[in-house]
């Protein structure tokens, strides 16, 4: 079965983002394809490179970075909801003097129509956080 899933919820203020990755290893170890993981509204603060939890907590962007460089899952930030909170795709904060590396390893900026098109080509699209 192929599977895809939306994001919605930051990776600290609600369990979504754990319950996510864990489906995700789940169903990779159960033999289903994951198509897309697609962050969105606050979900895009999973993609954060610097976000850095104290060392007895997880961390939840290096799990998501190693399950895209280890399954190679295709890890999609929304390109508006990241603008909106200050998380810029490399180019697009040159031209405005932002911020250059924001985005963590494995994840990729785009826009709604992945969504569109992960909904479309899954089998499943599982949706984690209001």
């Amino acid at each position: 079965m192929k599977i895809s899933i939306q994001i919605n919820a930051s990776p600290y203020q609600y369990q979504a983002a754990d319950t996510a990755w864990h489906f995700i290893e789940a169903a990779i170890a159960s033999g289903h394809d994951i198509y897309r993981v697609f962050f969105y509204h606050d979900g895009i603060f999973n993609a954060c490179r610097d976000s850095r939890p104290p060392g007895d907590e997880r961390d939840i962007v290096k799990r998501w970075t190693a399950l895209q460089a280890e399954k190679g899952v295709d890890l999609v930030v929304c390109v508006s909801s990241a603008q909106r909170r200050g998380l810029l795709e490399k180019t697009v904060a040159h031209k405005v003097s932002g911020y250059e590396n924001a985005l963590a390893d494995g994840f990729r900026i785009a826009g709604l129509g992945l969504l569109m098109e992960a909904v479309i080509e899954s089998d499943r699209h599982v949706t984690f956080g209001a």
